[in-house]
């Protein structure tokens, strides 16, 4: 009896073992496919200010190309597709976003590629989910993949006012 007993808690403590190692290993493979699902950036640029809802906005990128950014809509439609654009000189980027975060209400996840259009040109159809409290603080970072860097251009505005 306390031979069988002893081997159940045997069986008991290596399936534990088992579940462990298990969840070590999906923590370390989640650890390492992150980068893949939720991309950071290797740099965080500082553009001048701008508004996009008044002016397309413009900034130099490390290398000393050009960045401009403009909705093709101004004000951006709430609910509504409006068109993004990007346009680039120097060397064409490997991977170009935008990426729509809410400033003071987590809207989820809101990232689109932009498709390039010719002569450095990158654009996208983008829609803003509406807020129901009125004035909506954004940040539109546009996310440019070049030379194996991944920079990031934050810009902010206001919808609904």
């Amino acid at each position: 009896m306390a031979g069988a007993m002893a081997r159940t808690m045997q069986r008991r403590i290596l399936l534990d073992l088992i579940g462990l190692l298990a969840i070590g290993l999906v923590l370390v493979v989640a650890n390492k496919l992150s980068p893949l699902l939720f991309p950071v950036a290797d740099r965080l640029l500082t553009p001048p200010p701008c508004d996009l809802q008044r002016a397309a906005c413009r900034a130099e990128l490390p290398d000393g190309s050009r960045l401009e950014l403009a909705f093709a809509e101004r004000p951006a439609p709430l609910v509504r597709p409006f068109t993004v654009a990007a346009a680039v000189d120097g060397p064409a980027p490997a991977r170009i976003e935008i990426e729509f975060a809410g400033l003071d209400m987590d809207m989820g996840e809101n990232r689109k590629p932009l498709q390039a259009a010719g002569n450095g040109r990158y654009v996208a159809q983008v829609a803003l989910p509406v807020c129901i409290t009125g004035d909506m603080r954004w940040r539109a970072t546009l996310l440019i993949e070049r030379d194996g860097q991944r920079l990031a251009l934050p810009y902010e505005f206001t919808t609904g006012s």
